[in-house]
């Protein structure tokens, strides 16, 4: 039923709905080609002409699109999409982005849709719908705006994780320029990758162009690379390869890392202002970076020797010299202890040279070679007599007596006992023997007991502290050095039968109960 003519026309013969759609004639010779659509339908709904094709455009700035396409292009471009539209009646075409309708504005002549000068706010879905008396049939193309990596001031992860680490922990931003960051050993490294594109950019971490195979993490889905330990690095170049289907960033960053190393770049003060055994030490530190740290830093560096300088070799002024003060006269009461003071000189040599007192006397005031010692008070503890052995009683017979003890002079002056409080202090209290305390308990038998069954049942005795020897009762207290005997129990705690009857005194108890 298709038949092509001569005259290179197409000829359909019986047409049926089969035969719907748009058919293309295609001329081509030596210098180009050229093609021409035309639609063929039946009277019913519209027909589109539709594209399932994705363009990436990244170079041109004029791109048109079959409306069904997906179009991915970079920003500033004139976007052209185009939608052909056939049916029978005439199809109407209306334009929409995200299911808004577009005002009229933006229509160019047979369905053909222009965006001018496309920026990101222009993203989105952008569909054509036909519509007759029949019907109507909509078709959409994707529009997505493509932004090359570009470097970003700042980065707000960056401040988030640095906030939240340790105190050795240092932070920088890799640039298109290339930054630096100097650090000691040992720290740890944050370095974050600020770059912004669309779509959102994948980052690639490289170390001296090659990719990372040292110890690290990766944050913020890849925009921060933290080093744990930079000493697991040799120092040298990190940078970032952030990429989209926009283009592709290089940032980088340099990492410098400081070594500790000894310094004798001090000297101690000078052991002697003069005389034949000043010497001075180099003073041992371990630096970094010109600033002084603990030396366990230095620890796997080989220190230096430590070679001694003499200092300050030369004739001492004459000065006066004392011996130690000889033991005091009197141990209290005031004595006498004494010195030897003499008048000398210490050469460079080592040796000392008795000078006369007057070149002594006109440096500084001869010294004094007597002095008192010992002028306190000479004391002893004092205690009065025993007191009477009636104190509480402890055991059989046995009981507490007391004294007063005191810190005195010599002449019998009382003074605090913090004076004494070198010598052995004498007791003031003491166990004594007394007839009163010969006591125990005493106790009767007991009674009988209430009840010959059931749980209430209990029976008593008497209990009295009475004198061994005179058998008569004394005040309990005397004999609170031995454990009071009980003076009641329970008794007969045995079920009861059915009809058994309560004894006298405990139904009367019972009663009172």
């Amino acid at each position: 039923r298709l038949l092509l003519q001569p005259d290179d026309s197409l000829q359909i013969l019986a047409p049926v709905e089969a035969d719907v759609g748009f058919y293309a004639c295609n001329a081509s010779n030596a210098l180009g080609s050229d093609s021409v659509s035309i639609a063929v339908t039946l009277a019913g709904n519209p027909l589109i002409k539709a594209s399932r094709a994705t363009m990436i455009n990244t170079e041109s700035l004029a791109v048109t699109v079959d409306i069904g396409s997906m179009l991915k292009t970079i920003q500033k471009t004139n976007v052209s999409i185009n939608c052909q539209v056939a049916g029978v009646p005439e199809a109407k075409v209306t334009w929409f982005k995200n299911k808004v309708k577009l005002p009229s504005t933006h229509h160019l002549h047979n369905g053909l849709l222009l965006i001018a000068n496309v920026s990101l706010s222009d993203q989105g879905l952008y569909s054509c719908k036909a519509s007759n008396l029949h019907g109507e049939v909509t078709e959409s193309s994707q529009l997505l705006v493509l932004e090359p990596p570009r470097p970003l001031p700042y980065l707000e992860d960056l401040t988030a994780v640095l906030s939240s680490a340790g105190p050795r922990t240092h932070s920088v931003l890799t640039s298109p320029s290339g930054t630096k960051l100097t650090v000691s050993p040992g720290s740890r490294v944050l370095i974050g990758c600020a770059v912004d594109g669309n779509p959102t950019p994948n980052i690639t971490w490289l170390y001296s162009g090659e990719p990372l195979n040292l110890q690290h993490q990766l944050l913020a889905a890849g925009r921060i690379l933290q080093i744990p330990n930079v000493s697991d690095f040799t120092g040298g170049e990190f940078s970032c390869l952030a990429q989209n289907e926009a283009g592709s960033l290089t940032q980088v960053m340099t990492l410098a890392i400081q070594e500790y190393r000894w310094s004798l770049d001090k000297l101690t003060a000078c052991s002697a202002s003069c005389g034949h055994r000043g010497l001075q030490l180099p003073q041992l530190r371990c630096l970094l970076d010109g600033a002084e740290v603990n030396a366990s830093y230095c620890r796997e560096t080989p220190k230096p020797p430590l070679q001694p300088i003499a200092c300050n070799r030369r004739d001492c002024p004459s000065r006066w010299m004392v011996t130690s003060w000889s033991p005091c006269t009197r141990s209290c009461g005031g004595g006498v202890q004494t010195r030897r003071v003499t008048c000398q000189r210490l050469t460079a040599k080592g040796s000392s040279v008795p000078m006369p007192s007057e070149a002594c006397a006109q440096v500084s005031k001869r010294p004094v070679d007597t002095q008192s010692c010992n002028r306190q008070p000479c004391v002893e503890w004092a205690a009065s007599s025993w007191g009477q052995c009636d104190g509480p009683c402890i055991g059989p017979r046995l009981a507490v007596q007391h004294r007063q003890v005191f810190c005195q002079t010599k002449d019998g002056t009382s003074v605090s006992s913090d004076q004494c409080s070198s010598l052995p202090r004498p007791l003031s209290t003491q166990n004594c023997w007394t007839d009163a305390c010969g006591v125990h308990w005493r106790v009767s038998l007991w009674t009988v007991c209430t009840a010959t069954c059931g749980s209430y049942g209990f029976q008593s005795r008497r209990v009295d502290c009475v004198h061994v020897r005179t058998n008569k009762p004394v005040m309990e207290h005397h004999c609170s050095w031995r454990p009071r005997p009980a003076n009641w129990q329970r008794c007969n705690i045995t079920p009861c039968e059915n009809g058994t009857l309560l004894r006298g005194g405990e139904a009367e108890w019972c009663r009172r109960r």
